[in-house]
């Protein structure tokens, strides 16, 4: 490629989106933790409570599920994508493109959806300070991964 004044910003980007993802995953594995320790009981004869939800969640509300399960699935997938960025970076070719942007879209779009179950949550009101932080974490991280998508894009476009 060769633009070379985007490669900083991208790395930038790169590593603060990989922060915020490790982030995201100790936070959402920590509420994935407290909803094994402190969710349902079943008792001895398997009986299950009236109102049971797989995904039921102590604290928070009843997005809390569904925000805490694709919050952890936006952040695998978003560390993962790290790689092919790192790889991409190193490299700054037009051919380590394709992968580095496919996967940082899937990853941004992941993130697209648990901000989605964050502002639903963030209307219902009843939450946590670890969920709040887990909140603004993904909905700061939907800016910054579509910044990335776009440093790495907008590099390939001053190609000659």
């Amino acid at each position: 490629m060769a633009n070379e004044q985007l490669k900083p910003i991208a790395t930038l980007l790169l590593g603060l989106n990989f922060c915020m993802y490790v982030i995201v995953l100790g936070i959402g594995a920590w509420a994935v933790n407290r909803a094994i320790d402190h969710g349902f009981v079943i008792g001895t004869g398997f009986d299950l409570p009236a109102h049971f939800s797989p995904i039921y969640f102590p604290m928070g509300n009843a997005a809390t599920g569904f925000f805490v399960t694709f919050a952890l699935i936006a952040g695998v997938v978003g560390a993962g994508s790290t790689i092919a960025g790192l790889n991409h970076i190193r490299s700054w070719t037009s051919e380590s493109l394709p992968s580095a942007a496919s996967v940082a879209t899937i990853a941004w779009s992941l993130t697209l959806l648990a901000m989605g179950f964050a502002c639903k949550e963030i209307e219902l009101n009843i939450r946590n300070a670890r969920l709040r932080t887990l909140e603004a974490f993904l909905i700061i991280l939907s800016a910054t991964q579509l910044f990335y998508i776009g440093a790495i894009h907008g590099a390939a476009a001053y190609r000659r």
